[in-house]
């Protein structure tokens, strides 16, 4: 028994083609769309991706770009094939390839759904980087002298400035490493060198910020050195007190950036799914309908269409036997006749020897 069956006049069939195929053209925006989109992304992936660890993050936005590449081809192909089949007679030269489109087609909906999953999955592996990435470039902000590491100290300053963010996860973070490069120490004050001593690596570190963790609508200016030093500052109290710093962290603000990015982004590949499988299921119907009026051999008669022209347990069973079958023939190398018992046998006594070569053995 058919599922979902319709029954279809030459009108309703003529309208079904025009509507297909002016949503296959619609389709081919979506796809130059779901294009332009994994194309924005990987340019912001791109832009900070000296503050990222490296990890293949770049896949989300590839896929993004391959799906509308090939969302264009083939709603382009599946807009000519429409339009043909306005024409029953038409429809002849397209009789052969429908079924293999439909097949390839329900497919690549399949990828669109993925690709929409993969925008939302992306938020893990993003955060791993970030975290790893960001405390990377805050070890080398100070090697302003270094090649291929000068830029990071400018790239850590504008992240800091323009998200309005602190360390990786909080201020904190810069009193753990040196972010000052020793030759802006000045090696003859005693103070400097005791505390080079007293770390066991030979860091200088201390309870300060580089500039760019100002919070410049503080309106007290800001205290970016001794800052747990409540005796360091005339009326301060680190503990109690909303210091004029910036307190979320970059990787927070890095995160939140991209989640809501990757989300809109997710939305629209979702509704393009949604878009892409209704289109699907009209050119299936439509498919199957002129199939059926090829069979009666009557172009103006009626003719019913459906999904699938069994139900979904006989489908599956088909598809289960054919998946069997194409074991057998792939064990058997394609012989057919392997495996065939013979017809005859011959017996040559107790030894198993041949007659003409008994003779001559003895």
């Amino acid at each position: 028994m058919a599922v979902l069956k319709v029954k279809f006049t030459k009108t309703r069939r003529d309208k079904l083609a025009q509507i297909l195929w002016i949503l296959n053209w619609i389709s081919v925006v979506t796809g130059i769309i779901l294009f332009s989109l994994g194309l924005f992304l990987k340019v912001e992936l791109k832009k900070r991706e000296e503050l990222m660890a490296e990890k293949d993050i770049q896949y989300v936005p590839n896929m993004l770009i391959a799906v509308g590449l090939i969302a264009c081809a083939i709603n382009f192909l599946g807009g000519k094939i429409c339009y043909d089949c306005v024409d029953s007679t038409k429809f002849l030269r397209w009789k052969l390839i429908m079924l293999p489109y439909i097949v390839c087609t329900f497919f690549f909906t399949l990828c669109v759904l993925v690709g929409a999953l993969m925008c939302y999955s992306m938020h893990w592996e993003l955060e791993e980087a970030l975290d790893l990435g960001l405390m990377q470039a805050m070890r080398f902000y100070k090697d302003t002298d270094m090649p291929g590491r000068c830029f990071l100290k400018h790239t850590v300053d504008t992240l800091q400035i323009q998200f309005q963010c602190c360390g990786n996860s909080g201020y904190k973070d810069w009193f753990q490493i040196q972010w000052i490069s020793n030759r802006y120490l000045d090696m003859s004050k005693k103070e400097v060198v005791d505390r080079l001593r007293s770390n066991v690596e030979g860091k200088y570190l201390m309870d300060g910020v580089p500039f760019s963790c100002c919070n410049i609508n503080s309106p007290r200016p800001c205290i970016q050195q001794q800052i747990t030093n409540n005796s360091a500052h005339f009326n301060y109290e680190h503990q109690t007190e909303d210091q004029n710093l910036w307190m979320k962290g970059c990787r927070q603000a890095l995160l939140e950036y991209y989640t809501h990015i990757m989300q809109s982004i997710g939305l629209t590949v979702l509704i393009t799914w949604l878009f892409e499988l209704s289109v699907l299921t009209g050119v299936r119907y439509l498919q199957t309908s002129l199939e059926n009026v090829l069979r009666q051999g009557d172009p103006d008669s009626e003719s019913d269409g459906w999904l699938l022209e069994n139900s979904l347990m006989e489908t599956a069973r088909i598809i289960k036997s054919l998946g069997k079958s194409n074991q057998i023939n792939t064990a058997n190398n394609g012989d057919p006749n392997i495996d065939v018992p013979s017809t005859s046998k011959a017996h040559y006594g107790p030894d198993n020897v041949p007659p003409k070569e008994k003779m001559e053995t003895s």
